[in-house]
């Protein structure tokens, strides 16, 4: 699972991402999110107690639109996967019939450890927008938390590089996303679309289209950098008296252009390369699906 309470290689109020990402949400959102931001999305950091339960909101505050191209028409219907399923809930009571189907899909047990279903749908389109943002905050991930904190090579606040060993706790997490059945998926998020579109414009974006930017989001995360060696962080200094008991939280890579990247691409990068490739593979797959306009595919 997602680790919890870790800020993405760096310290910031809201604790951020920092385990990557999106297959996106459900796949594409149902799975996408579900499945991969489990790992793509996630922060890394030890749960010394059960996470704590998080209330669905009922409308996302509206954070400042990212750079984005004026709209133009959808540039990637949906209706082209499957069309929306004929008598959908209001979006703020759809929880349960999304829960339903989500565990017709991937099965009981598993969305009970993987997912939150508490408001699954504005979770997903929330965790979708921020990829390409600074941060990611936890509080509207889809996923549940994992019990493993991000461990380093070294301490003490001189650099280090990422310990080797960060990448074992990703590999379950990449062998549940791959399993899960990308075109029934794929299909699902067509069924449920209308709800994630609602969820969208909710956010602050009225004539803007959510695959267009879930399909903007996973070409970002496969333009990531692979580096060849191990990644080297430093803690951030804090001036303060209070002892800090989470120092792990406070890693960011010493290198700044990738310190500048965005969450998403962080996320992928503290994955490891091993499991980058992987997560990356996943991505160029549930693009094929969910870009349905003619523009060349990666």
């Amino acid at each position: 699972m997602p680790d919890q309470d870790t800020a993405e290689f760096r310290p910031a109020p809201e604790r951020t991402s920092a385990a990557l990402w999106v297959l996106l949400a459900a796949l594409v959102c149902a799975v996408a999110a579900g499945a991969a931001w489990w790992f793509w999305l996630r922060p890394v950091e030890l749960a010394l107690a059960p996470p704590p339960v998080v209330a669905a909101p009922t409308a996302p505050a509206a954070p400042t639109p990212a750079p984005a191209p004026e709209a133009s028409g959808q540039q990637n219907p949906v209706d082209a996967l499957a069309p929306p399923d004929a008598a959908l809930p209001a979006l703020a009571e759809s929880d349960p019939r999304v829960a339903e189907l989500l565990a017709e899909l991937l099965g009981r047990d598993k969305l009970a450890v993987f997912l939150q279903t508490d408001g699954f749908v504005r979770r997903v389109v929330a965790t979708v927008d921020n990829l390409g943002r600074a941060h990611a905050p936890s509080r509207m991930w889809p996923v549940q938390p994992t019990a493993q904190r991000f461990v380093v090579d070294g301490t003490g606040n001189a650099p280090t590089t990422i310990a080797a060993a960060n990448a074992a706790r990703y590999s379950a997490f990449l062998t549940f996303a791959e399993a899960v059945p990308m075109e029934p998926a794929v299909a699902l998020y067509a069924r449920l679309y209308p709800l994630f579109q609602q969820a969208y414009e909710e956010l602050g974006y009225p004539r803007r289209y959510f695959n267009d930017r879930l399909v903007a989001m996973l070409d970002q995360l496969l333009q990531a950098p692979e580096p060849a060696g191990p990644l080297q962080v430093k803690l951030t200094p804090v001036n303060t008296e209070v002892p800090n008991l989470r120092p792990w939280v406070r890693y960011e890579f010493v290198d700044p252009a990738l310190e500048a990247l965005p969450s998403g691409q962080k996320i992928l990068l503290r994955m490891g390369p091993a499991n980058e490739a992987r997560a990356k593979a996943l991505i160029r797959e549930l693009r094929k699906r969910v870009a349905t306009s003619g523009v060349a595919r990666k």
